[in-house]
């Protein structure tokens, strides 16, 4: 399922990223990679997406959130 709808407060786990090498690079410079866990912070249908990462908080597009793929 894509991150977009996972609900705030879930504790989920990167499966892919269906993008190409930029988003793919730009996501891994912030340790957003296949394998990491991620908590949801905000997900609201307005505005950025915020997700927390290896302690830190990372804000999101839509469009972004959209080709990650989650479990």
């Amino acid at each position: 399922m894509p991150l977009a709808i996972v609900q705030s407060g879930r504790r989920v786990r990167i499966v892919t990223v269906n993008g190409g090498y930029r988003l793919k690079a730009r996501l891994a410079a912030m340790g957003l990679v296949p394998g990491e866990e991620v908590k949801v912070l905000r997900s609201s249908i307005h505005g950025p997406f915020l997700v927390e990462v290896k302690g830190s908080k990372i804000m999101l597009g839509r469009g972004m959130v959209q080709k990650i793929l989650v479990s």
